[in-house]
């Protein structure tokens, strides 16, 4: 973490979560938020910072240590407005009741759960009316562009006719369609708002390669393709935003 691909993923995410907060609640508004599969904490940590009331669950016990030791290290007037819990996002039913959040964040956590109805379902039932479902996906309509910059052209081929994929940590996993994830959204209640595209120029860039001086115009290269068609078409991740109704 802190290389130069999560920081441009947790950046740009950033940015468009901030974007779509902005449009839908009261400037000054103190916001009830929930993220589920929080890891180690950025956005959580950050919206805290921003005043607003947040909640992380998360599963993996060492995780959620580190997001506990990041959070220790922050002023008390932040630590007062930040709850962790270890848990399991498909049972946020047992945590939580229904229309307890104005927003929900899920990032990077579908492409580990191998039937994620359930799961999206229990989030919108989480969200109060007009709240907010943030997602993160790998995605699924993009997996030949990484092995074919890399000229894998065995898997290039592979990657057009599955959603199946190895990521970095060498697990197989799963990533999600942008038409069928809209589809998902309207049948729970939470349809489609805005979408955005993650990574469309730096995801082939090793693990580990450092953040350049000049970053911010990289960050703003990459957030203009992530709102341009065709680009954010081929981003390697997908930031999905969808309203509870």
């Amino acid at each position: 973490m802190g290389g130069l691909r999560d920081v441009v993923r947790q950046e740009l995410v950033a940015r468009q979560l901030d974007e779509q907060i902005a449009g839908r609640f009261p400037v000054g508004q103190r916001l009830r938020v929930l993220d589920v599969g929080m890891g180690q904490g950025t956005q959580a940590l950050r919206l805290a910072r921003a005043g607003h009331q947040v909640t992380g669950l998360e599963q993996d016990a060492k995780m959620l240590a580190v997001a506990r030791e990041a959070l220790a290290a922050e002023p008390e007037g932040i630590r007062s407005r930040v709850r962790l819990i270890e848990g399991d996002g498909r049972e946020t039913g047992v945590h939580f009741l229904p229309g307890s959040f104005d927003v929900v964040l899920c990032h990077g956590v579908l492409m580990y759960v191998e039937e994620p109805d359930p799961l999206l379902a229990g989030l919108a039932r989480m969200l109060a009316p007009g709240g907010l479902l943030s997602l993160l996906v790998r995605n699924a309509d993009a997996l030949a562009v990484r092995p074919g910059l890399s000229g894998d052209w065995p898997a290039t081929l592979a990657a057009f006719d599955t959603d199946a994929y190895v990521n970095r940590l060498g697990l197989a996993v799963r990533a999600d369609r942008l038409a069928t994830l809209t589809s998902t959204l309207a049948g729970i209640g939470a349809p489609l708002h805005a979408w955005y595209g993650v990574r469309v120029f730096t995801d082939t860039v090793p693990d580990g390669t450092p953040v350049p001086e000049d970053v911010e115009t990289l960050l703003a290269a990459e957030e203009r393709a992530g709102r341009t068609d065709p680009y954010r078409q081929v981003a390697a991740l997908l930031h999905l935003c969808g309203v509870r109704g």
